[in-house]
């Protein structure tokens, strides 16, 4: 997997792309209509099994994806750490992706934009189309926009270099679990996977736990030396720091 994501093009995916066709009239069309349409999506998604084993161009740009919870506000204390972490990547060099909604999304993509006044890196948003949550936030300088969570979890996945994960809900667990996963599996080779926090270093002994009481094991030993859990945005930064520099190394010797 490399590090950069080359779009087609840099403005947001148009938020509707039915024609106008509600959800219920979709679901109640004929069976003959709906084996159309489920034959339709397999080719689709041979297509895109075929485009996803041409991995990105390498790029000496450096992403750090940052995942966490919608429902913290400014002034809150994780608020402000996530808008310091974002600062200081965003001082190292390192582009800056979220999920270009509220909370903590907005918190790193604030941070990015304030860590650099020279206008040497980008905040990314690569947002969900929900009804609950209208636009991207005002942090955003470059936006994707998915219909689904599948297809944007695999953006995701092909646009970053590292992974940190702040505190969050049930959306954020889904991105974590799918990040760990491509890493035991080595679809992602080499990209850290940083867990701040209590809740995330309770998880990883959780799954150790219980995983491996099991007789066989669900997972072998060294899956649970993947995610890089620490306690604090600043031991996420020092995790991250030689990571960077091994990649400006190599994108010099390229």
């Amino acid at each position: 997997m490399g590090s950069c994501y080359v779009p087609l093009a840099r403005a947001a995916v148009p938020a509707s792309s039915k024609a106008g066709m509600s959800d219920e009239a979709a679901r109640s069309e004929s069976p003959e209509t709906q084996a159309l349409v489920e034959e339709a999506l397999r080719s689709l998604w041979a297509v895109a099994n075929s485009l996803a084993r041409i991995g990105p161009p390498r790029s000496d740009r450096f992403r750090v994806t940052i995942f966490g919870s919608s429902r913290v506000w400014p002034g809150q204390p994780l608020y402000e750490d996530v808008k310091l972490l974002a600062g200081e990547l965003s001082r190292l060099g390192c582009d800056i992706v979220t999920g270009g909604g509220p909370g903590l999304m907005q918190a790193a993509n604030e941070g990015a934009v304030l860590g650099d006044p020279d206008d040497r890196t980008r905040s990314i948003g690569v947002r969900i189309d929900l009804s609950f949550e209208q636009a991207a936030n005002p942090f955003v300088e470059q936006l994707y926009t998915h219909q689904s969570f599948f297809t944007r979890l695999h953006h995701f996945a092909r646009l970053s270099s590292a992974f940190v994960v702040v505190g969050g809900g049930i959306g954020t667990l889904l991105e974590t679990v799918l990040v760990w996963q491509l890493l035991q599996v080595r679809h992602a080779v080499g990209v850290p996977l940083v867990l701040v926090g209590p809740m995330w270093r309770d998880l990883v002994a959780w799954a150790r736990a219980h995983m491996l009481a099991h007789d066989p094991p669900f997972a072998n030993p060294g899956d649970f030396a993947l995610p890089i859990c620490v306690p604090s945005v600043a031991d996420a930064i020092e995790q991250l720091r030689p990571v960077l520099a091994r990649h400006r190394a190599g994108a010099k010797g390229a």
